[in-house]
């Protein structure tokens, strides 16, 4: 899967993930993904949430050790 930016999230917690999110969606343009990797497990709920308030579409979600790693592709 091509990703056209990534946002490190880890060691922040709710609500700076989907905030600094927010903020690098804004930059970019409809149909570009984003890869976030945050380490907050309420981050989960979090990305779901805003993918269905925002029209923005969560492609992935998956989880390592400690992490969490979401691709979302602005509307």
């Amino acid at each position: 899967m091509h990703i056209d930016k990534e946002l490190d999230a880890r060691g922040l917690v709710c609500p700076l993930p989907i905030l600094r999110t927010k903020q690098s969606l804004s930059a970019m343009i409809s149909g570009q993904t984003l890869k976030i990797i945050a380490t907050d497990p309420g981050s989960v709920i979090d990305f779901q949430v805003f993918a269905d308030q925002t029209g923005n579409e969560l492609l992935s979600l998956s989880e390592t050790t400690d992490e969490f790693i979401f691709i979302l592709k602005k509307k």
